[in-house]
């Protein structure tokens, strides 16, 4: 027989912490990369794939297509700004406790979330102390469950968790590695996300992951000029050089096994993400698939997905390599949750993107061996800071390591003379 059930307490503010003042969710109307989305760049830019009129390429104005869940719609078949993947920008939240300390979260988006987090969210944590960030959690995933579980609502959640991870590094005067256990590493080497990934060999990156150019839409044609173009890399850097191979969500089980199959030759580490992140069927289907092939590539996955619950159900569908953004999946609360449960169940794990905070969780556990570097220059030729304008002193790579600072919380200073935040739903006043 179970045990009774005992109702819970309310959990009061830690005796004698600073409590948390004022929650502030802000966005940017500054101009300019930086502002807003990874995307938000001009059309010039490698990261949104737009060719010459003929489909050709140069590498300089004009870079290889990015298929994407769109590019099936002529329409939207061309550069990424043109669905609008740019128009979402991020939320920056600020999270201030009674004695003046600052805590600093980032995720995206814009309005819509920081909407949810000054009207909503802020009541489970205003009042409280930073260091009851699992409590505060807890109750923002629960109070939220009837539009949330995914999506913007773990966004929201992210940015606040970050803030709250952030601010009690401050309070202890520690980096956040150090609240998490410690460091596991000197340094952290990192692989470049990029166009070019012969120029990341060069910059010393432990690889270089590469989008895909063509997705089913465009045919067998499409398919042959995908393994030429994988086949052309591979020639470029030689066959030590590490390739990565990123299918943003665009293509189909048997096309993927059929991709898979034809790239052997070309020893790929892994390829990313190939189906949309809610067809788990598909990814259970695949799985058998990848794991039926001999000297495959390895089936990762994982940027789009929620939660523990979301990260277990990729992990029985058999993907062997989880890549969660802590910017987005809810937050170091609930990322520690997912580095536990890949360590358990030996499933590999790399952090998506998501910049400082990435190299932050990679420092903190041993199972995480890798992270990601996205290239921001317009041709993937200069390493510039992955958030743009956003933070004053963003760590950046040398020679395919970061370092990270011992500055207390996540190290960073927001660029307010460059970004011009306002908050949208400022409470003052109204309460």
């Amino acid at each position: 027989m179970l045990l009774e059930p005992r109702p819970f307490s309310d959990v009061k503010p830690t005796r004698g912490g600073p409590k948390i003042k004022e929650v502030r969710a802000l966005v940017s109307r500054a101009d300019g990369y930086g502002a807003s989305d990874v995307h938000d760049t001009p059309e010039t830019h490698w990261i949104l794939g737009q060719t010459a009129a003929d489909g050709s390429w140069d590498h300089e104005k004009t870079h290889p297509p990015i298929t994407n869940p769109m590019s099936r719609f002529p329409k939207y078949s061309g550069s990424r700004k043109s669905w609008g993947v740019a128009n979402v920008p991020s939320v920056i939240v600020e999270i201030e406790d009674e004695n003046g300390l600052v805590g600093i979260g980032l995720s995206t988006g814009g309005e819509a979330a920081a909407f949810l987090i000054e009207r909503h969210l802020a009541l489970f944590v205003e009042g409280q102390t930073a260091s009851d960030r699992s409590h505060i959690w807890d109750q923002m995933f629960r109070a939220s469950i009837h539009y949330g579980r995914k999506g913007l609502a773990l966004h929201a959640i992210s940015a606040i968790d970050l803030a709250l991870w952030d601010l009690y590094g401050k309070t202890l005067n520690e980096p956040v590695y150090n609240l998490m256990g410690g460091r596991t590493k000197e340094r952290i080497p990192v692989y470049a996300t990029t166009s070019r990934p012969d120029l990341a060999k060069d910059l010393g990156f432990h690889g270089a992951k590469i989008p895909l150019p063509y997705g089913p839409s465009a045919g067998h044609a499409g398919m042959k000029s995908n393994v030429a173009f994988i086949e052309g890399w591979r020639k470029t850097v030689g066959p030590d050089f590490p390739l990565m191979l990123d299918c943003y969500m665009a293509l189909d089980v048997e096309y993927t096994a059929d991709l898979a199959q034809r790239l052997k030759p070309y020893d790929l580490t892994w390829i990313e993400e190939p189906l949309m992140p809610d067809d788990y069927a598909g990814h259970a289907k695949l799985g058998r698939r990848f794991e039926s092939m001999s000297g495959c590539a390895t089936f990762a996955t994982g940027e789009h997905e929620y939660t523990q619950f979301g990260y277990q159900q990729l992990i029985d569908a058999g993907v062997q390599l989880l890549q969660p953004d802590v910017m987005w999946m809810g937050g170091p609360t609930e990322f520690s949750k997912i580095v536990a449960l890949a360590s358990a169940q030996s499933v590999a794990l790399v952090p998506h993107g998501c910049g400082v905070y990435g190299y932050y969780m990679a420092m903190a556990y041993d199972h995480i061996r890798l992270a990601e570097f996205m290239m921001m220059s317009e041709r993937g030729d200069q390493i510039e800071a992955n958030f743009g304008k956003m933070f004053q002193n963003e760590p950046l790579p040398e020679q395919g390591y970061i370092e990270l600072p011992t500055t207390p919380g996540f190290g960073l200073e927001l660029n307010r003379t460059e970004i011009n935040l306002i908050r949208p739903y400022d409470r003052r006043g109204i309460r």
